[in-house]
């Protein structure tokens, strides 16, 4: 029994542990006791944790059935003293257990890795698995956020099969997805984020693109897809990281990362940042900047409660990019024609460096109460409240007899000018409630909830007018740059620099919106499930025209429904068939007024139809494909019998293919390839030019992505992607076509060592001059030529 007392020293015990050669009942007597002192001491126990990489190797024991019965502590206590006293004395030493962390990261709790998500929330307010969602989603993870270093929102989309990106008047974020063009289907942490501004990613955690009609989860609106922030949240992880960047165009950013458990049960964490630039663009620039703090209190371990507040102000040069180029003859859908850029220069401003401004500010107070009843039920509530300040003004190509257009023989443009006020306050309580259970063999994971909000704001705009006394003024298009006044007034009638014969808006509106849905995903067997829901939405909207000091109201009572049938071949692999329905009110995307027209309109509805599949090929590694169909109609028509009134049978189809390749191909290299084809085409007329057959703006038939990150050693690592996007139209009159074009991306990135990393990214290696997105046929914006960042980050 010599060697009882060296078991406590832990190695010697350990080495007796990987020796086989026990034989008889001493033997096992033996073993036991060498065991049990090894896996008694808190030493012994610290070095065996898997999270050390220490593999303790497996002992079998064979002994008679009396002697595996013996308690070794009573063998021990049994030998003698001096040996009793020997054994206590090596387990004397004690060490405190390691503290559990006060919660899950974020990146645990959804299983992403790199550029990798494994689950989400997001699509059904559950975190989910992705294999396991039938609807097409991309999720942007933070490190795809940090290596490609794109601060714009939707420019990271650019990766994102089916998602186009459209110049939104040169003051807001504005995608077209799935052919569909909205500037408010923007969500955060599944709050509606509405307003039309720029958002930046300094506090993003993720970025969720969740593709066809998805009102089942977030209401109105959604018809070709919606896009989600999920913010960074204080989770009780320990982060303190600086950052700062140079760049292209003086580029300047600084920001902080803070946070950690402050106790057991309260987490804090503060992400900072300033950005000051000047732009590809001749004479725009950008200042920028944000602070967000957020607490999370944990009263038990059932019960979170998340507090964030943000203040976050944009201010840049508004810039509505060229006009088009005008042919001998017209233009016309057969005969269409390109973008104008004086002798080739995309730099050149066709605006006001002193006017053309675009100012928003924004601050969002958030709390979210989430408790785990442990008996199947889940309750997550969530309170959004946000003020939004936003004006914007622009001096741009537009209006006269050229409709913004350069003359055919180059000589003149014409430029007009507003104003733009869109306050808006938003406040939502979300209540979802989560329920696991069964029904004889059939599992269910039942979700249910409500939604109670209210927004309020106005929508007033002034028309520009120049030293000439018209709202438009004649510039040479190789100097359209416009230094000169221009008095801003409010036309009550008249006709605006849009050229349409209707006032400038100027209204007070209010929204109240009621809603409850309800989702059961019925699991027959581990092979097919059954996922059905609908939401509905009461929309009462009410306006008051302040030009007329008329008051108008409007309710609509949405009911969408969703329903998916989904096959698991293998755990890692789904195919699903799925069917959902959404609608956008008559009063619009941004329902800030209502006509005697848009008055008596019914809702728009989108209609879908999705054939998909999703594999994650290894842990690391999801493949998804889907095919689809979006039916879109009820769109309004200009009446030319009755002028402001509309006819609600224009309509569009989508249809389309995708395919995606997301993660670790090997553990050195990761991928984001996708492919879209898209083919998005007018079914009905919605005005004398936009007729049947046409294409939707902006909406390429091909659309190619690839980035490629490789890490050659610990230190060294670099990135290349490509993006090619086919040939589209300004508008969906298709009289203007914007060119395809190719563009190539890279970054290096060296860590090198556990506190300093830096990171080196070209954008548009080759400054290939292209065309990226337009608001119109007039309005088109060049795309940034090659951009140079440099980066370094330290954590301490």
């Amino acid at each position: 029994m010599s060697h009882i007392a060296a078991a406590g020293e832990l190695l010697p015990a350990a080495s007796y542990m990987s020796k086989r050669n026990f034989s008889g009942i001493g033997g096992a007597l033996t073993a036991l006791m060498t065991s049990a002192a090894f896996f008694a001491s808190p030493q012994a126990l610290a070095q065996s944790t898997p999270a050390q990489g220490v593999t303790i190797p497996s002992v079998t024991v064979t002994a008679p059935e009396t002697q595996r019965r013996t308690n070794p502590a009573s063998a021990a206590r049994r030998s003698s003293g001096t040996r009793t006293r020997r054994t206590q004395t090596a387990r004397r030493p004690e060490t405190t257990a390691a503290p559990q962390p006060f919660a899950p990261s974020q990146d645990a709790r959804t299983g992403t890795v790199g550029y990798f998500a494994n689950s989400t929330s997001v699509a059904t307010k559950s975190n989910t698995p992705i294999v396991d969602i039938p609807q097409s989603l991309s999720v942007i993870t933070q490190q795809q956020i940090r290596d490609q270093n794109y601060q714009g929102l939707t420019d990271v989309t650019r990766y994102v099969p089916s998602v186009a990106v459209h110049q939104g008047e040169g003051n807001r974020d504005e995608l077209v997805i799935r052919g569909v063009d909205s500037s408010a289907n923007f969500f955060v942490n599944g709050f509606r984020d509405d307003v039309q501004y720029f958002r930046d990613m300094y506090n993003a955690q993720s970025i969720e693109v969740l593709k066809g009609p998805s009102a089942l989860t977030f209401g109105r609106g959604a018809g070709g897809g919606v896009l989600n922030r999920t913010l960074k949240e204080a989770d009780g992880n320990r982060i303190y990281q600086t950052t700062a960047q140079t760049g292209s165009w003086g580029d300047r950013r600084v920001s902080l990362d803070a946070g950690q458990a402050i106790n057991d049960n309260v987490a804090a964490r503060l992400n900072v940042f300033y950005e000051g630039s000047d732009a590809f663009r001749d004479f725009n620039h950008l200042e920028r900047y944000g602070i967000n703090p957020t607490v999370t209190l944990k009263p038990d371990d059932f019960t979170k409660i998340k507090l964030s507040y943000e203040y976050y102000h944009d201010g840049r040069t508004a810039d509505r990019g060229n006009p088009s180029q005008s042919l001998p003859g017209g233009v016309t859908r057969f005969n269409p024609t390109t973008p104008f850029a004086p002798n080739g220069n995309l730099q050149t401003f066709f605006g006001s460096p002193s006017l053309n401004t675009a100012q928003a500010t924004v601050q969002t107070g958030m709390a979210i109460i989430e408790h785990d009843f442990q008996n199947g039920l889940s309750v997550r509530n969530g309170t959004f409240a946000a003020d939004y300040q936003k004006f914007y003004q622009n001096v741009y190509p537009t209006g006269g007899p050229l409709a913004g257009a350069v003359n055919a023989a180059d000589t003149a443009v014409n430029l007009g000018a507003y104003q733009h006020t869109t306050n808006r306050d938003n406040f939502f309580n979300q209540t979802d409630f989560t329920y696991k259970g069964w029904t004889g063999p059939i599992a269910h994971t039942v979700g249910f909830g409500t939604e109670f909000g209210r927004q309020t704001g106005v929508d007033i705009r002034n028309t520009g007018v120049f030293p000439n006394g018209t709202n438009t003024i004649v510039q040479n298009p190789f100097a359209p740059t416009y230094f000169g006044p221009v008095n801003f007034v409010h036309h009550f009638t008249g006709t605006n620099t849009d050229g349409v014969t209707t006032p400038d808006s100027n209204s007070k509106y209010a929204l109240n919106v009621e809603s409850g849905y309800l989702r059961d995903t019925i699991e027959f067997s581990r092979a097919l499930q059954l996922i059905v829901g609908t939401r509905f939405d009461r929309f009462e909207m009410s306006a008051l025209d302040m030009n007329t000091n008329l008051n108008r109201n409007r309710t609509d009572n949405l009911v969408s429904p969703q329903a998916a049938v989904l096959l698991k071949p293998m755990e890692t692999m789904s195919v699903y068939t799925a069917y959902s329905i959404s609608y956008l009110p008559a009063s619009g995307d941004q329902f800030s007024s209502l006509n005697d027209g848009t008055l008596i309109l019914q809702p728009q509805k989108f209609e879908n139809t999705e054939v998909g599949m999703k594999w994650n090929i290894n842990p690391k590694l999801l493949f998804s494909t889907a095919i689809y169909n979006l039916n879109r109609t009820n769109q309004p028509i200009a009446d030319g019998n009755n002028p402001g009134f509309f006819l609600p049978s224009g309509s569009t189809l989508t249809r389309g293919f995708e395919a995606s390749l997301v993660g670790y191909v090997t553990e050195q290299w990761q991928s984001l390839l996708g492919y879209a084809y898209t083919d998005a085409k007018i079914t009905s007329a919605t005005s004398a030019t936009v007729v049947p057959g046409n294409r939707v703006q902006l909406v390429p038939y091909n659309q190619f992505a690839w980035w490629n990150k490789y890490q050659f050693t610990p230190m060294w690592a670099a990135a290349l992607g490509i993006i090619y996007f086919g040939d589209s139209f300004a508008s969906s009159d298709d009289t203007v076509r914007l060119p395809g074009f190719v563009r190539f991306d890279a970054g290096v990135y060296a860590t090198i060592d556990a506190n300093w990393r830096a990171q080196l990214t070209v954008e548009n290696i080759f400054n290939r001059g292209y065309w990226a997105s337009a608001d119109g046929n007039n309005n088109i914006s060049p795309g940034q030529g090659r951009t140079v960042k440099v980066q370094a980050s330290y954590r301490f």
